[in-house]
């Protein structure tokens, strides 16, 4: 049993996981422009399994690669596979902050799902905030705007498979132990993409490109890591309201390094999309709270 007795450890670590989430996305960005998005997806799966592996064993959180119920675990590969494709290909077109604030729209399809396919029910105000969030993400993507055209429609697919994967997670959480889980995830990713390299595989002569690369599969498992230690100390409830710290990282690493901020109207959307989020998760602690 966890026993969360040190929740503001848990939130700075937390917060590191989104800030090295947000460094892999902006390190993405920047070598999908001159490394096939397939090749740069293999070899940062590969890497990233080994370093999570390697972390796993240096804390001593053994976990056997069993499952029992491997279809859904494949599935969850496979939609992993689906949504780091559309992820780099619109992080190919649009800029790092739209991005992350169109991701943001997960937890709140999560809830539709909910409402559509779970019969969960969902009264006025929550349909509100759908709205809401639908019209942020319209001011983001609008024709014209710095995240429109295909750039968008990735982002948007990105969010679709990782809805899907986020359920699947909660099904297999109920069967599966979470660190076997994370580790056959990876593997699995790892060799669907090394599977592709004889058709992206591009020659690397620049050792910069290769060191990029390595540091993709780096701050990957990093960030894994930080998420899994934070929520030994926190509850979920907790770090919750703390996951739109990442339209920040997003913000200021898209400025800093890409020289790209948000115009007036985008920024509105994202602020749409953060409060929805905000107050959606706020409700959530309201309703899941002990009476």
């Amino acid at each position: 049993m966890i026993h969360h007795s040190r929740p503001l450890l848990g939130i700075v670590l937390f917060l590191g996981s989104g800030a090295c989430f947000a460094l892999l996305d902006t390190t993405a960005k920047h070598v999908v422009a001159t490394v096939p998005v397939l090749m740069a997806l293999a070899v940062r799966y590969v890497l990233q399994a080994i370093f999570s592996s390697t972390f796993l064993m240096a804390a001593k959180q053994h976990a056997p690669l069993r499952t029992n119920r491997l279809g859904l675990q494949l599935l969850r590969s496979v939609l992993l596979l689906g949504s780091s494709v559309a992820a780099l290909f619109s992080l190919k077109h649009i800029p790092l902050a739209e991005f992350t604030a169109i991701v943001m729209l997960t937890p709140l399809m999560v809830s539709v799902i909910a409402v559509v396919v779970m019969k969960e029910k969902l009264d006025g105000a929550g349909w509100l905030l759908l709205a809401l969030s639908f019209a942020g993400t319209l001011l983001i993507v609008r024709p014209g705007g710095a995240a429109s055209g295909w750039g968008a429609v990735f982002a948007l697919i990105c969010v679709s498979q990782a809805v899907a994967y986020q359920l699947l997670s909660g099904v297999l959480g109920r069967s599966d132990n979470p660190t076997s889980t994370h580790l056959i995830t990876m593997w699995s990713a790892a060799v669907l993409f090394t599977l592709t390299l004889p058709w992206s595989w591009s020659p690397i002569e620049d050792a910069g490109t290769w060191a990029w690369l390595a540091f993709m599969g780096l701050i990957g498992a990093l960030g894994h890591w930080l998420l899994a230690h934070a929520f030994r100390h926190a509850p979920a409830s907790t770090l919750a309201p703390f996951n739109y710290a990442n339209l920040l990282w997003a913000t200021l690493l898209g400025w800093s390094v890409f020289g790209q901020f948000p115009d007036a109207i985008a920024a509105t959307g994202m602020a749409l999309i953060a409060a929805c989020g905000l107050i959606n998760t706020r409700r959530h602690m309201r309703r899941d709270r002990p009476a």
